[in-house]
């Protein structure tokens, strides 16, 4: 009964946070968008704000991270994982927007959505049993990394910025966005750790992997209704 309720609890964490957070995936808040347009010029530390900002509230990169380190006990694990996130999302940010590439935003949301659904299924052994061999997890990080970063260039791209600084000023919006996800993330290791050393970890993994599933359908959904829309 315990298990059910916890997975009950779980199912609803996932479509509450999907529910809530819907506008806030790689979004840029109205006032920061007023930022971003008016900004003329070198604004450095600003910028490295705005990075760490949208990284703390951007909850479809949180859901992915915790799937990624959701059984990495070492640090070194956990740090090499999260360098290839970093990585895959710095490159296509950057080039996204200064090279002026464009992609699809609901799209690139609704492969980000499925990162998560990847990440859950993984965590759970399905991609194992249903494959018949493991995928490369540090390949698949890294290039769902290179997805997140496209899904937050598409939305600078919307934005009129000012070539005055531009260069500059991206480099510290993506150095913010890293600073973010180290905070975040920090945060995150420290409720695990907490919860890991409970006995009841390992059956509520699983409940846990099912909201994780259940809010990367949920995403996938939203962005692909958003596509088939407009």
């Amino acid at each position: 009964m315990s298990v059910n309720r916890n997975l009950a609890r779980a199912l609803l964490l996932a479509a509450l946070v999907t529910a809530v957070g819907d506008g806030m995936a790689h979004g840029v808040a109205d006032d920061d968008k007023a930022y971003f347009e008016q900004s003329s010029g070198v604004h450095l530390l600003p910028f490295i704000y705005l990075g760490a900002k949208h990284m703390v509230t951007g909850y479809d990169h949180l859901l992915f991270l915790v799937g990624v380190i959701f059984f990495l006990y070492r640090l070194r694990d956990v740090g090499a994982y999260v360098t290839l996130f970093a990585v895959g999302h710095s490159v296509t940010l950057l080039s996204g927007v200064l090279s002026g590439t464009h992609v699809n935003p609901y799209l690139v949301d609704t492969i980000i959505g499925f990162s998560v659904l990847y990440k859950a299924l993984d965590n759970m052994g399905a991609l194992e049993r249903v494959l018949g061999f493991q995928p490369n997890t540090k390949a698949a990080v890294l290039i769902f990394g290179l997805f997140h970063g496209f899904g937050l260039a598409s939305k600078l791209q919307e934005l009129a910025l000012s070539k005055d600084g531009l260069v500059p000023n991206i480099l510290a919006f993506n150095v913010g966005v890293e600073i973010g996800q180290m905070l975040a993330l920090g945060a995150i290791l420290i409720a695990m750790g907490f919860w890991r050393r409970g006995a009841a970890f390992r059956r509520q993994s699983f409940a846990a992997n099912t909201a994780l599933m259940v809010a990367g359908l949920v995403l996938m959904g939203y962005q692909l209704a958003g596509y088939a829309t407009t």
